[in-house]
């Protein structure tokens, strides 16, 4: 039976967790704008987990609109739940306290749908680790009849196999309107006295964005073709996806943290889906259509959240808000609203091309400490092999015209790896900063700071480079070398370089691009300690390497893998875009 009763914890937290921890205000809740129903007076519960620390999920967009969806039901409840940090979670450990919500410091394992946001794959650790904070089973297949349903949606339920063994449900697509879908199918089953594996089933029947591991196997012949012996479900998926985005939620009073977050601003999502499709962007393949909000819908929402927030801040959100077509003038209504305010605009996601050579002139109210660009490659040619068309002139109109508006620093991103990359087109990434630093003599007399960010390409399931293998750590090493030897002989003063970490962007395609092998090899590397592999205090390459060769799996082998076109691809049958084939030197 669905029925379960809330267990409370907060007398034990209060006072065996809290006055032990470095942070008590990440654990305590109770922010301004918190949402507290009576859970005991709900007929759905729905734990809101996001598998990093309180600072990193406050700052989630789809976690805030999830919680405001979810609380907007009569009948449903919503609260959140955040990884402990490892002094936290040995706290807990110690105590035997189980991970527990912060509006009701309500137990995990009490709610009926434990919900996670899976962003990134680094991330697979944690999510392991708090359902064992939980007090639960990590694998799904030993977990009972009393325990909640663990659902994962977000960036990992497309490429879900790695971790299928461990979720009862991955949702695919976007979650306004499907977690409503989901949340009410289970209360009508709950109702008639249903059991777990008939909403299980049921949903998987009912909903093309929902896969349920449990009821697929991997066929026999050694191929990654999932098959099924349940009636009446279906072998591929198809994201979910909010057709009337105009209308769709936006979170009228977000919740204020006690504690300094990543973001600290108003957040607006002004377009979904991206006009372009640079071939190793999984956002712009997965996220489809293009959708806009109107500039109207958006300054209310800015007015209603500044009103319950007080943030000095707007941020436009999108892939691309430079693609934004009415962002002129967007911007023109938000500064005769907020600028008397003195509240600035943060505008992400720029295009460099005309529309971002004229941004700056527009913009009065944008912050002038620097400008961010993602340039990606330092040649044209390069750029059209990845399908991002940045001209250098159009790239060096748009810094000119930022300097010109009192920008005084330009922060660059750039990847390296991509099919068909020369020696030249990495030293070009030295090259080009120098240029782009002397630009601003022609307004000042000074070199500009630039900030170069280089990352190592990791090929992503469902782009067109998603087949291909990575390109070895030596690779890396050598671009690196080559990018630092430019800047020494050229004696780039202005100019500073920050690389990426190459053993993370290694386990990061091993673990993207994997199938239902790499259940044991995340379980074995959580067993040995690991979590938080996205933070230095919690990485360990070694760690991860012991992992793979326990499972007879060579992490470098497998981040290098290539798929063959006649291979299936171990994420096909999870909404794969129809039309795309696999990108080829």
């Amino acid at each position: 039976m669905l029925t379960k009763e809330t267990v409370c914890v907060k007398d034990v937290v209060d006072r065996r967790f809290l006055p032990y921890v470095r942070k008590p205000a990440r654990y305590i809740g109770g922010e301004v704008n918190q949402v507290k129903k009576d859970l005991a007076a709900c007929d759905v519960r729905v734990a809101l987990c996001f598998p990093d620390i309180y600072e990193i999920g406050m700052s989630y967009l789809g976690l805030e609109v999830l919680y405001a969806v979810v609380n907007g039901l009569k009948y449903a409840a919503a609260e959140r739940v955040f990884a402990p940090w490892l002094e936290a979670e040995e706290v807990m450990r110690k105590a035997g306290i189980p991970l527990f919500s912060l509006e009701s410091c309500a137990a995990v394992r009490s709610f009926d749908l434990v919900g996670f946001s899976m962003t990134n794959e680094l991330c697979y650790t944690n999510l392991l680790n708090m359902l064992d904070l939980a007090q639960m089973k990590v694998r799904a297949a030993q977990r009972s009849e009393e325990d909640p349903i663990v659902i994962v949606g977000g960036q990992a339920a497309q490429s879900a196999e790695p971790i299928a063994e461990f979720a009862d449900m991955f949702v695919m697509g976007e979650g306004e309107e499907a977690v409503v879908q989901l949340i009410e199918l289970y209360r009508q089953i709950k109702m008639r006295g249903g059991t777990k594996r008939e909403y299980l089933l049921e949903a998987a029947r009912r909903f093309d964005f929902v896969y349920v591991p449990q009821f697929y196997s991997v066929a026999p012949t050694g191929s990654e073709s999932y098959i099924t012996n349940e009636l009446g479900l279906r072998n591929h998926f198809h994201s979910a996806v909010v057709r009337d985005f105009e209308n769709a939620v936006i979170p009228e009073r977000p919740i204020v943290p006690f504690v300094e977050t990543v973001h600290e601003r108003v957040s607006i999502e002004i377009m979904r889906g991206c006009p372009g499709r640079c071939r190793f962007c999984q956002a712009s393949y997965c996220r489809r259509p293009v959708r806009l909000r109107s500039v109207e819908r958006i300054v209310e929402a800015a007015k209603k959240q500044y009103a319950a927030t007080g943030y000095d801040t707007i941020s436009l959100l999108s892939l691309s808000t430079g693609d934004y077509p009415r962002l002129e003038q967007l911007i023109d209504a938000l500064n005769a609203q907020f600028a008397p305010l003195h509240v600035g605009l943060s505008v992400p996601s720029l295009k460099v091309q005309k529309q971002l050579a004229l941004l700056p002139k527009m913009v009065t109210s944008v912050r002038k400490g620097g400008l961010t660009i993602a340039v990606e490659a330092a040649s044209e040619r390069l750029r059209q092999v990845i399908n991002k068309p940045i001209t250098d002139e159009d790239l060096k109109a748009a810094v000119l015209a930022a300097f010109e508006a009192g920008f005084l620093k330009v922060k660059l991103y750039f990847m390296v790896g991509f099919p068909g990359e020369t020696e030249e087109d990495i030293i070009a990434i030295a090259d080009l900063s120098q240029r782009l630093s002397g630009l601003r003599k022609d307004v000042d007399g000074k070199w500009a700071e630039i900030n170069a960010a280089v990352s190592w390409l990791v090929p992503k399931p469902h782009t067109p480079f998603g087949g291909l293998g990575q390109r070895r750590r030596q690779y890396f090493e050598q671009a690196r070398r080559l990018i630092l030897d430019r800047k020494r002989e050229k004696n780039m003063r202005y100019v500073k370089f920050k690389f990426h970490e190459i053993e993370r962007s290694i386990l990061e395609s091993a673990m993207g691009r994997g199938d239902r092998r790499l259940c044991d090899v995340i379980e074995g590397a959580w067993r040995e300690g690991a979590r938080f592999d996205l933070w230095n205090e919690g990485f360990d390459f070694g760690r991860w390497q012991r992992a793979f060769e326990q499972c007879g799996i060579n992490l470098e082998e497998e981040s290098a893998r290539s798929f063959e076109p006649q291979e299936r691809l171990p994420w096909a049958h999870l909404g794969s875009p129809a039309g795309l084939e696999m990108y080829k030197e």
